[in-house]
């Protein structure tokens, strides 16, 4: 356990705060050591630090998920159940199912974090979502201090929602994800630009290997690397509204891109769109702004960067200023995909 500990390294971000308190687990046994049940300290478990923006120092516990191990737990004739502990690394648990033909989440490849925070968010990219792949997980209940094992019903899983970011939120340390995947591709390719990634790659025959090959040249095309450039990915959901709401935005703005929304836990009673977050952001004027080191990507305007030395709360108010004039432009309500400490 250490004290005043520096999270710069931590978040993509590349905001510097303080946790009161740090420490590090590769083991459910560890996480367990370090709980205390009478300890008054709010506790955050952190993953690999990319959806996340600090706005302060933590004046809690910090604990960050390491645990690892990637196993094969069991197999039918059309699939295989893959068990990975939820501090391995995202895309290298991606690159190992592409080596080992386990087919599913190669449209997921490049997505930064840890395997824990996939169905916290139900992580998606390119037409495919964790919950098409999701088998089971395994989480520790921080205050009560016993395994809780959850099937894909209980994760109650919707547009980058679960239990885990709504009622249990700060409840559980996911600890392990088990994953259905399939021995049979199907491939999917109709989203975004893949189909055109693929032809100018001259790929002759499809496999989930020239997939993944597409979706990381275009990730890297337009998404700044953390690395170089401190984010957190996508910024912002893309909305949700209805269509009744989607008519009348095309009158006065007839190529608003727009898609079917099918996911059954967001039909109500009339029919809803979603509409790309990235366009109406581009629209207000946004892409490409700076003021101080805190900017919009010029060429993502769904990427909110930290160009040196902002400050968590500089870049949470130009999400602010973003969300208004969204809101004033086009009537619709952006909502956060990164979470605000």
């Amino acid at each position: 356990m250490q004290e005043n500990y520096s999270l710069k390294k931590y978040n993509t971000f590349g905001i510097e705060a303080h946790a009161k308190q740090f420490a590090t687990f590769t083991s459910v046994h560890e996480l367990i050591t370090l709980l205390t049940p009478d300890s008054l300290l709010p506790t955050l478990i952190l993953g690999g630090g990319s959806n996340i923006l600090f706005t302060a120092n933590y004046n809690g516990l910090v604990l960050k998920n390491e645990i690892g191990g990637i196993e094969k737990i069991s197999e039918d004739e059309d699939y295989v159940y893959i068990k990975a502990g939820a501090g391995e690394n995202w895309h290298s648990f991606v690159l190992y199912c592409i080596e080992n033909d386990y087919a599913g989440i190669e449209n997921l490849s490049l997505i930064p974090g840890n395997v824990g925070a996939s169905p916290m968010q139900n992580i998606g990219a390119y037409g495919v979502e964790i919950k098409d792949v999701f088998h089971s997980l395994e989480a520790y209940h921080l205050k009560d201090q016993v395994l809780v094992r959850f099937t894909k019903e209980d994760c109650e899983f919707g547009y980058r929602e679960s239990v885990f970011k709504r009622k249990y939120k700060d409840h559980f340390a996911i600890t392990s994800v088990n994953y259905r995947l399939s021995k049979k591709p199907v491939f999917n390719t109709s989203y975004g630009a893949i189909g055109q990634e693929l032809e100018r790659m001259g790929v002759k025959e499809l496999s989930i290997k020239a997939i993944s090959d597409a979706v990381i040249r275009i990730r890297q095309s337009k998404l700044p690397d953390p690395k170089e450039i401190g984010n957190a990915g996508s910024f912002f959901k893309n909305p949700i509204v209805s269509v009744d709401h989607l008519q009348k935005l095309q009158q006065q703005y007839p190529g608003i891109p727009h898609y079917s929304v099918t996911n059954s836990l967001l039909t109500t009673h009339y029919s809803l769109s979603k509409l790309a977050a990235g366009w109406l952001i581009e629209q207000c004027g946004w892409k490409g702004y700076r003021k101080g080191d805190a900017g919009c990507h010029a060429k993502q305007a769904l990427v909110l960067v930290n160009y040196g030395n902002a400050s968590g709360q500089e870049i949470c108010d130009l999400s602010n200023e973003i969300i208004q004039s969204v809101q004033n432009k086009f009537g619709v309500q952006l909502e956060r995909e990164v979470n605000i400490i």
